[in-house]
């Protein structure tokens, strides 16, 4: 299906104001010729009957009557059949038997620009919404934002995330949007949750070894925590495809949320902190090590004290144990001689 732009002017106004005059000298007519009638069938009879008539159709040019506000379009069809899309603001006038299609029309997802919020709502799944007043056919053309709600998928190395997106969204085919799928907006939304799972399943959620993250055969850094950009990107571009047949547009996929699952965070956030203690206590003992090293080499140059081997050995053990000790030393004088 493609895509059919009305050329239609904008002449809405001029309709709308003939319509109003005409019913206005319709209306003169019927009662200047009324009171002429005779008992006889004349002209004034033939011309009552024209104005009567005029009178109970003449409003059916009012219903082609569409006024659109900018980054609006209206999909209509003729008996069934698509004739094109008005796009751009203005007052138009069109065929009344025309019929504007938009299935989408009281579907409310978690996004915004959608529909008022003011209005009573029927509650029909998760995250999905119909509105049960009448919101009309049009079609928004803005780019708009859908944050669909946390999804618990398992990361590359089985541990379960919980992770969410808002994706940033336009509709650039509005036949596409309208004839292609039954419901564009539920349709992207569904897109967006396949999508993020299929992506987050090639990732770790921090830098793990052995892991290929990009498909070429070779472990890198790549993580959902680390790379958020990249596997933004690459969630971007897996939704597109998907929704590309219905005529939509994204413009941007973010992260928003990512954390691990309540079941594992306790345990992940020991893991996390053994890891920090464990590198913290390596920087701390090649301190201390190389501060040992001066030392010796500075008690050496100046010859201030000759030690042996084993005097050496007791210092170092010495100097490590401060150095290296969660806690302060506590100083022992030795008032005697060194041997």
């Amino acid at each position: 299906m493609e895509e059919k732009i009305l050329k239609t002017k904008k002449n809405g106004m001029a309709v709308l104001l003939l319509t109003i005059l005409l019913y206005i000298a319709a209306t003169a007519v019927m009662i200047f010729f009324g009171s002429q009638t005779t008992d006889d069938f004349g002209a004034y009879d033939v011309i009552c009957i024209i104005c009567t008539l005029y009178l109970t159709v003449g409003w059916l040019p009012c219903l082609g009557l569409k006024v659109l506000r900018p980054q609006e379009a209206l999909v209509l069809t003729l008996f069934g059949k698509y004739i094109g899309t008005l796009k751009g603001e203005g007052f138009y006038a069109v065929n009344p038997f025309c019929t504007a299609v938009n299935p989408a029309a009281l579907t409310r997802l978690g996004q915004s620009g959608d529909v008022k919020t003011n209005k009573p709502m029927l509650k029909t799944g998760d995250n999905t919404e119909m509105q049960m007043t009448s919101e009309g056919k049009k079609l928004s053309l803005k780019i708009m934002t859908l944050s669909n709600n946390r999804q618990k998928i398992n990361d590359c190395l089985g541990n379960p995330v919980d992770i969410s997106i808002a994706v940033t969204w336009k509709i650039v085919d509005t036949a596409k949007a309208v004839f292609n799928v039954d419901n564009y907006k539920e349709f992207l939304s569904l897109q967006c949750d396949a999508s993020l799972r299929d992506i987050v399943r090639l990732y770790p959620y921090d830098v793990a070894p052995n892991v290929d993250t990009t498909g070429d055969g070779i472990a890198d850094d790549g993580s959902l925590r680390g790379s958020s950009d990249t596997v933004a990107l690459r969630i971007k571009e897996e939704i597109q495809k998907r929704v590309a047949e219905a005529g939509l547009e994204i413009v941007e996929a973010r992260i928003t949320y990512l954390a691990y699952a309540t079941e594992i965070a306790a345990v992940m956030l020991q893991r996390q902190q053994a890891s920090a203690i464990v590198d913290a206590r390596k920087m701390i003992v090649d301190g201390a090590v190389g501060m040992v090293e001066m030392a010796l080499e500075r008690l050496n140059e100046k010859n201030t004290v000759v030690l042996d081997d084993e005097r050496k050995a007791a210092m170092v053990s010495n100097l490590l144990v401060v150095l290296c000790g969660n806690h302060d030393a506590q100083p022992v004088v030795n008032s005697g001689t060194l041997y």
